[in-house]
């Protein structure tokens, strides 16, 4: 064990120094240095101890932060690389979050993964934190960064994986959320492929990219993967209530949630600045003219497809108000809070509809709680919760 944790911090340094001289010199000098570790005498390791040392150290380091141990192990070089990922499991199966791309891929289909949102007024921007500890706030692992935009038309988020670099034009942006006039409509836009034989929506950074006015390791992809309807209330005031919401995700079929059901899962970021060096996201433990996908009517999307409705709550007479169980997770009440499950569309509910998929609500002023589960993933799930963050006076 004492070999191992002098490998481990060996790679720790190592890799630190790659992300330090990347962010101080630029790409150009992080690939020297990443040759040099390539030289390094523990990528001369034979192929059978090497494993059993990663199998070890992945087995020993089951939570965060303990974790970036494994992290580091990827950043060696290129073959540990491929061992690392060869054993580390996906969130589905494993229930952990280790690379950037878990923030991708399906939660655990065993429990709700529980993280935290923290909201900046002033700068308008959303950082999604997983929960290291069962308490409603600690420090967090930091997963992605939101900054909202608004035009005349339409209101939006711009989700990256660097909560310092929010921009569309970076090689961190993953994705995005856009809204109708109203805000009573959204449409998630991923920035990868969320499965074979996705297409691209075409907008002005996917004509500029067809143009060759941007550099083309610049991720311009628009995919609808999910839209989000909150029902009108046409009463106004007289039938004031919780928010009905109701959820279409393009990228899931609603087999995902049946017996031996599977839904897309991505296993790397095909175009991104971030698949030069996949752990660096990773080492930061605290933060720092509208598509016509948005106009159509929901109904005629949802064959085969996944849909999701917020889960109807119960009023209480003595509170004199709407209640939903969230054991323990939500403790003050908003219009906010949901709790989505799986709508039976096809036929009768079966237990597979009665579990929470995603639950989302309020601890503090600024602070609200996301947990997540099979089949979507946290990005799909950060931005289903960010299109609650918005006013919608028609629908309240």
């Amino acid at each position: 064990m004492t070999i191992i944790r002098s490998i481990i911090q060996d790679m720790r340094s190592r890799s630190g120094r790659v992300v330090q001289d990347r962010f101080s010199t630029g790409s150009a000098s992080a690939v020297e240095v990443s040759d040099g570790l390539s030289q390094s005498c523990w990528a001369n390791m034979p192929q059978e101890l090497l494993r059993e040392v990663l199998v070890r150290i992945e087995a020993a380091e089951n939570a965060w932060p303990q974790r970036k141990s494994v992290v580091a192990c990827a950043g060696v070089c290129r073959s540990w690389r491929e061992i690392t990922k060869e054993i580390v499991k996906i969130p589905e199966n494993s229930g952990i979050l280790t690379f950037p791309i878990s923030v991708k891929q399906p939660g655990s289909r065993d429990s709700l993964l529980q993280c935290f949102i923290k909201r900046n007024r002033s700068t308008q921007t959303y950082h999604l934190f997983l929960s290291l500890t069962n308490a409603l706030h600690d420090d967090g692992k930091f997963l992605l960064a939101a900054r909202k935009f608004r035009r005349p038309t339409c209101a939006g988020y711009i989700i990256s994986v660097d909560a310092g670099d929010m921009s569309k034009g970076s090689g961190t942006y993953i994705g995005k959320l856009r809204s109708n006039f109203l805000g009573t409509r959204f449409t998630i836009f991923d920035g990868q492929p969320p499965h074979a034989g996705a297409k691209i929506t075409k907008s002005r950074s996917s004509r500029l990219l067809n143009s060759k006015q941007i550099s083309p390791r610049i991720p311009a992809g628009n995919y609808p993967v999910a839209h989000i309807s909150y029902e009108l209330n046409v009463l106004g005031s007289r039938s004031r209530g919780p928010r009905r919401m109701q959820c279409i995700m393009d990228a899931i079929p609603v087999s995902a949630i049946g017996p031996g059901g599977s839904a897309p899962t991505q296993t790397e970021f095909s175009v991104s600045n971030i698949d030069f060096f996949p752990s660096l996201p990773f080492f930061r433990s605290k933060s720092h003219r509208m598509d016509n996908s948005l106009s159509g009517p929901l109904a005629s999307q949802k064959d085969g497809l996944l849909v999701l409705k917020n889960k109807a709550p119960r009023w209480h007479e003595q509170l004199q108000c709407w209640c939903l169980n969230f054991h323990g997770r939500v403790t003050v009440a908003s219009v906010k809070n949901f709790q989505l499950v799986a709508s039976p569309e096809n036929g009768p509910a079966g237990p597979e509809h009665e579990k929470i998929i995603l639950q989302f609500g309020k601890v503090g002023k600024d602070l609200f709680t996301m947990d997540y589960r099979y089949p979507i993933s946290a990005f799909q799930a950060f931005a289903i919760c960010l299109s609650s963050f918005d006013t919608k006076i028609a629908c309240e």
